[in-house]
């Protein structure tokens, strides 16, 4: 039981870093907190030397089928400036980005039970596959619009134009 809980925390903090270091290697001047007191788990430099605070959410491909992009019991009582999250689902191999603001319009809050006032979203469904007659995970359509490839949007927020330096083999500013 011990192992079970070490390897999936154990995860969630693997997962963190390699998104960390994508951002980095998009040349988003990316900061990791020592203490994860406020959920936060990267802060990302505006071109005004203020920050956007980015919570980082992972689920495995070991979840139960079904539950690919199911993000559950998150504690977020009110919206956040400047505060983003990011869900990745590696048996999808999607992820997903949304502001504060839209994590409460989208996600849904619980009203009752032992995780009440927590948030959640989910991100998949499931269908039969005709040919197979297995059910099959998908990323619902519903949330297309959060859908990210890469770290763009932080671009964006932070007003950073960034191109990789190729000499040094780093990102660089312009």
């Amino acid at each position: 039981m011990t192992t079970r809980f070490r390897h999936s925390a154990g995860f969630g903090r693997r997962m963190e870093y390699w998104l960390i270091g994508q951002m980095l290697r998009e040349g988003l001047d990316v900061y990791v907190p020592l203490v994860d007191d406020f959920g936060i788990d990267a802060v990302i430099r505006k071109h005004d030397n203020n920050f956007v605070e980015v919570q980082i959410k992972a689920r495995s491909h070991n979840v139960k089928e079904g539950d690919a992009a199911l993000f559950a019991a998150i504690v977020h009582p009110m919206p956040r400036k400047d505060y983003y999250f990011v869900f990745y689902s590696e048996r999808l191999d999607s992820m997903w980005i949304m502001s504060s603001e839209e994590f409460i319009a989208e996600g849904v809050q619980n009203k009752t039970g032992k995780n009440v006032g927590k948030r959640s979203i989910w991100f998949n469904g499931t269908k039969t596959d005709v040919t197979t007659g297995r059910k099959v995970e998908y990323p619902k359509p519903r949330y297309n619009q959060y859908l990210a490839r890469d770290f763009s949007i932080f671009r964006q927020v932070t007003d950073l134009v960034v191109t990789p330096s190729v000499e040094e083999g780093n990102a660089g500013l312009e």
